[in-house]
């Protein structure tokens, strides 16, 4: 619909369409003659009392009772919830003292050089030559702390013109300190 500048009802008729769209609860109906007053023009709308209008269920104000509200505060819950099984569990507090102890046992360091024996595998065996080490120290039991490689060949290495085999050297890993505790 066009509407002129100078056509003053066509736009007041508009102008009442498009408040009775947007204020809630007329909807369009037009208005119930308590709200309508006394004085006022007819501009072609029926008046409606209120048996004519239709009565609608009041919007819920929330999500209806037994369904979750997936918001931040409801999924922070749930995290708080799951929080126990995460963490790793608590100790007592003798299981504490256990570990403390433990830890404040007198250790001391050595030096030396003990040779770390092949294990089953081949690879160096060097917490055995800590072992080793802090024994001949007076300790119990040790941790190597410093470790060393040197390759160790035959004398037949030295002979002048003979060309070198694969097994003529090795290579032997020393431990040369350790930490070590009674």
């Amino acid at each position: 619909m066009m509407v002129r500048s100078g056509n003053t009802v066509a736009r007041l008729r508009i102008l009442v369409t498009a408040v009775l769209l947007v204020v809630p609860g007329t909807a369009g109906f037009g208005w119930a003659q308590s709200t309508a007053p006394a004085s006022a023009p007819s501009l072609g709308l029926r008046e409606a009392g209120p048996q004519a209008l239709p009565q609608s269920a009041p919007a819920p104000s929330g999500p209806p009772a037994g369904e979750e509200n997936p918001g931040l505060i409801n999924e922070m819950g749930k995290l708080f919830d799951k929080l126990p099984s995460i963490l790793p569990p608590l100790k007592s507090p003798g299981e504490t003292m256990d570990g403390l102890s433990r830890l404040a046992k007198p250790s001391s360091m050595v030096s030396g050089r003990v040779v770390c024996p092949a294990s089953a595998n081949g690879a160096p065996d060097c917490k055995q030559a800590a072992d080793q080490l802090c024994q001949s120290k007076g300790y119990r039991e040790g941790k190597s702390l410093n470790a060393d490689s040197a390759e160790k060949c035959s004398a037949k290495v030295l002979i002048p013109g003979r060309q070198r085999k694969p097994d003529d050297c090795r290579t032997d890993t020393f431990v040369t300190s350790a930490l070590c505790q009674n």
